[in-house]
């Protein structure tokens, strides 16, 4: 255990936040819509979080401050690349699936091919919504509670219920086929 102010905290800080790299990616990875862009936005949350480091409060909740450092650092970034929107322009093509080849060698190709077609459905139904109803139905899948949500997001627990309950129902309109 590391204590506040510790000389190492950066680097004992650094080593227990690992262990948040892939939902960290996965969270990046619908906000941005593409895998590259997630693990620059990871690596630009695991620099600014070690930087940090004295500011975190040990026996606090590392993994909602580390979900906040990165949502804080991609609105930085969204914000900067509408100032400058020769930067962002990969924004506004769809992202591609991350499937290879090999997985559709799994088990019985039909269900495989199925299964991708479903999941693709999906990434897209959660790119049509807006990057914090993407936020919060990530959050809420990773476990997190609606004030764990509101204080990763800054914002108010009414305001994370609403943003879900609206998320959720933009979701259901999407993918409605499926429920059939």
């Amino acid at each position: 255990m590391w204590r506040r102010g510790d000389a190492h905290a950066g680097a004992v800080l650094g080593r227990e936040a690992l262990a948040y790299a892939d939902a960290l990616h996965n969270f990046a990875r619908y906000l941005t819509g593409s895998s590259t862009d997630a693990e620059d936005l990871v690596q630009e949350t695991y620099a600014r979080a070690i930087q940090s480091a004295a500011q975190f409060t040990p026996g606090t909740n590392l993994k909602a401050w580390l979900f906040r450092i990165l949502r804080n650092a991609y609105f930085s970034q969204w914000r900067s690349s509408r100032r400058h929107p020769t930067e962002g322009l990969d924004t506004f093509v769809e992202p591609l699936p991350d499937s290879s080849p090999e997985d559709l060698l799994r088990g019985d190709l039909d269900m495989d091919r199925l299964r991708n077609v479903v999941a693709e459905d999906i990434e897209k139904a959660m790119m049509r919504l807006s990057p914090d109803g993407r936020a919060v139905i990530l959050l809420d899948l990773e476990g997190h509670t609606e004030t764990e949500v509101a204080d990763i997001l800054g914002c108010a627990v009414g305001t994370v219920k609403s943003r879900l309950a609206r998320a959720r129902a933009a979701l259901r309109k999407s993918l409605h086929d499926y429920a059939r």
